[in-house]
């Protein structure tokens, strides 16, 4: 009766002091009231980096809209993919590449100045000219995987955009 009495005193004590320290589980943004209501615009509607960014709101429970001059505005203005060479097979071939994803956005407030942010995420792909149809397999995955946290990034950044 005591050893649980003990644990109990134990799990409670934890809980009270992560729950004090401001932890939060991974993916938990607090998101301004003013944004829980939102217009998204994209150069492409259809694209996987919108829905994405689409499917991420609704998550965190933001209305998306059609615009209007009281409600805030999310614009995605660009997405692209840069790779550049980190090095070479003594043959001259590329072995690796640096996959940078970059996207540009602004939140437009309803009485307020666009304000423009961007995001990047990088990752090294290896590049082995003798497993060609695996590589472009792992490309689309990675791709993938990059657009996810790219939208999970736009996410945190409209939680920490301070309104006045």
């Amino acid at each position: 009766m005591l050893i649980k009495r003990i644990c109990f005193a134990i799990m409670a004590l934890s809980i009270l002091l992560s729950a004090g320290c401001g932890f939060k589980l991974q993916g938990s943004y607090s998101i301004p009231e003013q944004l829980r209501t939102l217009h998204l615009t994209s150069q492409d509607e259809y694209s996987e980096l919108t829905r994405l960014v689409r499917e991420r709101l609704r998550l965190h429970s933001i209305s998306l809209v059609e615009e209007s001059d009281e409600i805030p505005t999310l614009n995605i203005l660009r997405d692209s993919l840069d790779r550049s060479t980190l090095s070479l097979y003594p043959t001259g071939n590329v072995a690796e590449y640096e996959l940078t994803y970059h996207v540009k956005f602004t939140v437009s407030l309803p009485q307020g100045e666009a304000q423009t942010f961007e995001v990047d995420i990088q990752r090294d792909y290896l590049d082995d000219p003798r497993t060609a149809l695996a590589k472009s397999r792992e490309m689309e995955l990675l791709l993938k995987e990059m657009r996810i946290q790219a939208a999970d990034r736009m996410i945190q950044t409209l939680a920490s955009i301070e309104i006045n």
